[in-house]
């Protein structure tokens, strides 16, 4: 074949080969390098490669981006933004031009290219598909890393040496090599800050140096400070921060005093959790003669004390919020403000901003008025002293006024529901722990009247200070919440039925309302809640009032809680004259909104392994213990369900259940015996035993108890089930469970690996 056709036909081959893979399904970004490896081309071909390439670059095809060739679809956009990715492995774009994307990108798992939360990434944007999500998209090239240290446990150490680290950050698919001295003793659970040195691809591990050892994960003193370092929450104040707070001093001064309403002789007092120490609300209530109610709502005046770019200001502002783990508060300012002076104790003059409401015998509010004033609160209430103050089981001077809030709070109610607002008056589960960190107990802490009232008088503030700013033509930090997707409300209308509840496919607030006040008086009605409120979208701040969908409020703001949360310090300052730039706003609202979720997170992560911790002492004291709990979800691999004791989690396979081949039928989302005819369906009340724990993944494993139990060779139940299966466990336990066993790395030197292995409620 002549040499000019040859080559003629190997461009138009390669040209082909090129085209059908850069155009495949699973295509992401690569560069020239990675293009030539992964098509298996010979070097001899590369400057063939590059012609072709530059050429689908000139007609459009491609587009060359930060060394990587991205396929240029119709319908699509680039922007770049940051990433945060969910525990289970999607993620949402947060985009830097809000003017471009006003929401979220929602970025399947398998589109986010290795990236990880905190990342600075280009997403091309499918504008011909939206889901229920909101846009769609997939990373195609990371700008920047978010951040350099990641915190984990070591899960294992190989025989060649290898130290293995499991990264919650990174997911348990993702393996981490960490890089450490060879005189070095390490323990599988020991909890670790590593520097990461590089991140890896899909294909490849990620390697990291050895920053320093936080503790055991056997430790439960360590729980907190492990979950500050994974979500780099900040810990200690600067210096001249607490420097700050501290030159206020520990009393209100006279000349504060000045220019503000005293209210030191209206009987006003707070009602808060047993354990807080910061009091932002104090209530005061009267009724006159004619049947009308004179509330007053006294808000601690954090925005006296923490001015616009002081040293204060700037640690709130990164800080965002205060975030609460069992026994152990973090928080936005410092104690001296937040546990002191900022907060509203008893028989102590603290300044407050307070809002006035009027209400008719009806609960119709007739005026209202916002003032600066001071205070001294009358009693420090727990809720539970509250509610036995109101229950009658003890005497009180506030006795009356505190039946009279709750005259109020069951008219404000009633408002409420009439306006669609939706209630679920859950049940808190709270882990309690001693002073080293080790759960002791659960404690249930019922939604009761005194928390419901609490609530509608900070719900009604809120909402006037809102309609006050609104009306006054002002910029301020909305909470809003938008309605939730059609799509997902028939699915939630699907799984209500399958727990025996009947609604339309598109369920009115009525709808919903009426079923869940049944729904909450069973086992089941925690986990129907959940469930709907997953489906919802997350309620943001936002300087665009969109309204609040899950309360039914056109208007609402947050101002009841500025200290621990800064949005709500921003509209105190703008109610009182000191307006914000509304791009600052919008700052602020997506700095915010992203720092609730990350607080949540970590809160969350503390609370699980808490529980797990007390599952582990259960275990010891009893392993043949027998749990309650309810079928919440049928999947044709399994069973998931609630452990009621402690409000956890659990999974069962299929192989976990009796002998027999179990059917899945989606349409009544059952798992029905094929020989047997036994059924598993969502609310259906089942026996459970523990089999193991796994501290370091933060797991549990589970026994189904039957009348014709599986035989297991961890877990035989005959006639004296406690003694086997106390037998059985301290023969043989299941690895990484309940403490795993120190072992030391070898002290022989060995390459480095990176040389050869790359790696709320309102």
């Amino acid at each position: 074949m002549p040499k000019k056709k040859f080559e003629d036909k190997l461009t138009t081959n390669l040209t082909r080969v090129v085209q059908q893979f850069i155009q495949g399904k699973g295509y992401t970004p690569l560069s020239f390098a990675e293009l030539m490896t992964r098509l298996g081309f010979p070097p001899q071909h590369k400057d063939t490669v590059k012609a072709i390439l530059a050429e689908l670059i000139k007609e459009g095809t491609l587009e060359l981006a930060n060394g990587r060739y991205t396929l240029r679809r119709k319908g699509q956009e680039i922007v770049t933004g940051i990433l945060r990715v969910h525990p289970r492995g999607f993620g949402f774009l947060q985009p830097e031009n809000t003017r471009m994307y006003d929401e979220d990108i929602f970025i399947p798992k398998h589109l986010t290219m290795n990236a990880v939360d905190g990342d600075t990434v280009e997403v091309a944007v499918n504008t011909e598909s939206v889901s229920e999500k909101g846009p769609e998209g997939k990373v195609i090239s990371i700008l920047e890393r978010g951040r350099t240290h990641i915190a984990g446990i070591v899960k294992k150490i190989e025989l060649d040496g290898d130290i293995i680290a499991y990264v919650p950050l990174l997911g348990t698919s993702k393996r981490v090599i960490v890089q450490a001295a060879n005189d070095l003793t390490l323990r599988a659970g020991d909890r670790i800050v590593m520097e990461v040195i590089d991140w890896g691809s899909k294909e490849t591990e990620a390697t990291a140096k050895l920053s320093h050892i936080m503790g055991h994960i056997e430790d439960p003193s360590c729980d907190i400070p492990a979950a500050i370092e994974e979500y780099e929450l900040r810990a200690d104040f600067p210096s001249r921060v607490v420097q700050e707070a501290e030159a206020f001093g520990s009393k209100v001064s006279a000349k504060d005093l000045k220019g503000r309403e005293d209210l030191r002789n209206i009987e006003c007092f707070t009602i808060d959790p047993d354990t807080a120490k910061d009091f932002d609300d104090a209530v005061s209530l009267t009724k006159d003669s004619a049947g009308n109610y004179h509330l007053g709502v006294h808000i601690a005046d954090v925005s006296h004390y923490v001015r616009p770019d002081s040293a204060l200001d700037v640690e709130a502002r990164k800080r965002c919020n205060s975030t609460y783990f069992p026994g152990f508060a973090l928080p936005m300012l410092p104690r001296e403000l937040s546990d002191n002076l900022c907060s509203l104790k008893a028989n102590v003059i603290r300044l407050t901003s307070s809002v006035f409401v009027d209400f008719d015998p009806m609960g119709n509010m007739m005026n209202y008025r916002i003032a600066r004033t001071y205070i001294k609160s009358a009693r420090r209430f727990t809720y539970r002293e509250a509610f036995d103050v109101i229950e009658g089981r003890k005497k009180n001077p506030h006795a009356k006024t505190l039946h009279l809030m709750v005259e109020l709070c069951k008219l404000l109610k009633r408002k409420r529901y009439e306006r669609g607002s939706i209630e679920f008056s859950l049940p808190e589960l709270v882990v309690v722990v001693d002073e080293k960190g080790e759960p002791v107990k659960t404690d249930y802490v019922a939604y009761d009247i005194t928390h419901q009232m609490i609530e509608e008088f900070m719900l009604k503030a809120n909402e006037i200070v809102a309609w006050h700013l609104s009306n006054q033509g002002k910029d301020i930090t909305y909470r809003v919440h938008d309605e939730p997707a059609e799509e997902n409300m028939r699915d939630f209308a699907v799984l209500a039925g399958a727990f025996g509840f009947r609604l339309s496919d598109k369920p009115t607030s009525a709808e919903l309302q009426k079923m869940f006040d049944k729904a909450l008086d069973t086992p089941f009605g925690p986990y129907l809640a959940t469930s709907f409120i997953r489906r919802m979208r997350l309620a943001v701040y936002s300087p665009e009032n969109i309204g609040h969908y899950g309360l039914g409020l056109t208007h609402y703001c947050h101002f009841t809680s500025p200290i621990r949360r800064y949005v709500d310090l921003v509209v105190h300052r703008i109610l009182f004259g000191q307006e914000g730039d509304r791009e600052d706003l919008h700052h602020i609202a997506t700095l915010c909104s992203e720092q609730e979720r990350i607080s949540a997170r970590a809160e969350s992560s503390v609370v699980l392994l808490k529980k797990l911790r007390l599952l582990k002492k259960f275990y010891d004291a009893d392993p043949a213990r027998e749990f309650e709990a309810v079928v919440t979800r049928i999947k044709p691999f399994g069973l998931t369900f609630e452990v009621l004791d402690l409000m956890l989690e659990g999974f069962l396979h299929v192989s976990e259940l009796e002998e027999d081949y179990f059917i899945y039928d989606e349409a009544r989302m059952n798992l029905r015996g094929r020989s047997t005819g036994k059924l598993y369906a969502p609310g259906q009340r089942i026996k459970v035993s523990l089999k193991s724990v796994d501290f370091i993944l933060a797991e549990s494993e589970w026994f189904l108890i039957t009348e014709h139990p599986r035989k297991h060779k961890e877990h035989v139940r005959k006639e004296k089930p406690v003694e086997k299966a106390k037998k059985k466990v301290s023969k043989k336990p299941p690895l990484n469970s309940f403490g795993p066993k120190k072992i030391k790395k070898p002290s022989r030197k060995k390459k480095s690996h990176s040389q050869g292995k790359k790696k709320r409620k309102q």
